[in-house]
């Protein structure tokens, strides 16, 4: 399952959060230096959705705030769920 995110590095704290539109939004507070962001954020995710970081892996918005993450093993309505409940 692909899933869209916006991210918000340098961010004062880390948080996954559903937006008012409906955006997933992911905030880190490592800086985008060489991919220390995107870690933090597959870390992030992993952790928020109870599954190995492994099952989570961006695949488009690698330099970018608008990312595609695929999580593998879940469907979009768990994940959501999950960013929800927790």
């Amino acid at each position: 399952m692909n899933l869209d995110i916006r991210v918000q590095p340098r961010a004062s704290r880390n948080s996954v959060e559903i937006g008012g539109d409906g955006t997933v939004r992911v905030r880190v507070t490592t800086p985008p230096d060489r991919g220390k962001a995107n870690d933090a954020v597959v870390k992030l995710l992993a952790k928020r959705l109870g599954i190995s970081r492994s099952a989570v892996r961006i695949v488009r918005g690698h330099t970018s705030r608008s990312k595609v993450v695929r999580i593998s093993g879940m469907d979009r309505e768990d994940a959501i769920r999950l960013i929800r409940g927790a």
